[in-house]
């Protein structure tokens, strides 16, 4: 069997296990399903997700639960105003050798050091202990005490977050933004899925849910979604969007340049080819159609555009802006 009929069954094999994990976690979650379908896109497209939603959606039962089904080791951290970054990363410790009364210092890893890191209401915390991710979503490494240690694959960061009005809560940094692949919107329920979230957690549990796969499947469709094909016209497409959202571009629509302070960097195309690629695999296609590119437009995008202050006067949201964006560059 040739490369690339390897690769057409391991997109196979993905498609009937995102069938498989959305039936397990149906056993501890209602609905979400747009929401359980983004985290995937980012775990095997290997990138980090930032979820929004106010406190009370199920954010943190959702990640610990995919965590479950995906048989990776996952920790955490609960982000507070007095969190310091040692807490985050670990630190080196003083150790006593009572053999020999030497004393040395030790590293002690962080909750960092897992597979899926769950930081939850990363807002919550002032910006240098939110920092302290940066280095490791970036580079996937941590350095302390001058030594620089690699931090095992899979490792995605997926982090909760409380909407900016609310008291207590400090704005990200951009260059902390930018390194989320997808901003996923939690929304409450339908009155139908809140029936059912009531009925289930006020009742037996269905069970534990069981793994799909293995760390080292995961590991595998991860390296298969840059070599899914994609055509050249819809990565150009990609590209127009993205420097459509720039004001200064001439791509950019004349209706949005004074509504968008800043728009999205190389690094938004990037990802919205990559999870195009993800979402394509993930339903069984060996091929990247125009439907995968406008799926994943507006969670890669809505992070990365700041809307003017002429915008925010006249009540015009980042959503508007998107759906404007969209409407406004022309399709391939």
């Amino acid at each position: 069997m040739n490369e690339e009929n390897r690769d057409v069954e391991l997109v196979k094999r993905l498609g009937e296990a995102r069938n498989a994990i959305q039936r397990e976690l149906s056993k501890r979650i209602v609905g979400q399903n747009e929401v359980i379908e983004e985290l995937l896109i980012c775990l095997f497209a290997d990138g980090h997700a930032l979820l929004v939603g106010v406190p009370g959606l199920a954010k943190t039962l959702l990640v610990r639960s995919l965590a479950q089904v995906l048989s990776l080791e996952h920790n955490r951290i609960q982000f507070t105003p007095d969190l310091m970054p040692s807490d985050v990363t670990g630190s080196d410790v003083l150790f006593d050798d009572p053999s020999t009364g030497a004393r040395s210092f030790r590293f002690v890893p962080g909750p960092i050091f897992t597979n899926i890191l769950l930081a939850d209401e990363i807002n919550r915390t002032p910006p240098k202990t939110q920092a302290a991710l940066l280095q490791s979503m970036a580079e996937r490494e941590v350095t302390a005490g001058g030594v620089t240690h690699r931090l095992d694959s899979p490792y995605l960061v997926f982090a909760t977050q409380n909407p900016i009005e609310q008291e207590g809560t400090y704005p990200l940094p951009e260059a902390q933004l930018d390194r989320f692949i997808l901003q996923i919107v939690v929304d409450y329920p339908s009155a139908e899925e809140e029936f059912e979230i009531v009925k289930q957690t006020t009742a037996p549990q269905l069970g534990e849910p069981e793994a799909v796969l293995t760390k080292e499947e995961i590991l595998s469709l991860q390296k298969l979604i840059p070599r899914v094909p994609i055509a050249d016209h819809l990565i150009y497409y990609a590209v127009n969007l993205v420097r459509a959202s720039r004001p200064s571009d001439p791509h950019s629509p004349e209706a949005l340049r004074e509504l968008i302070e800043f728009g999205a960097g190389p690094r938004a195309s990037q990802s919205i080819v990559l999870a195009a690629k993800s979402r394509a695999a993930l339903y069984g296609r060996y091929v990247v159609d125009l439907d995968d590119i406008l799926a994943v437009a507006r969670p890669v995008l809505r992070h990365r555009i700041l809307p003017s202050f002429r915008a925010r006067a006249e009540g015009v949201g980042v959503e508007a802006l998107l759906s404007r964006l969209i409407e406004l560059t022309p399709r391939p």
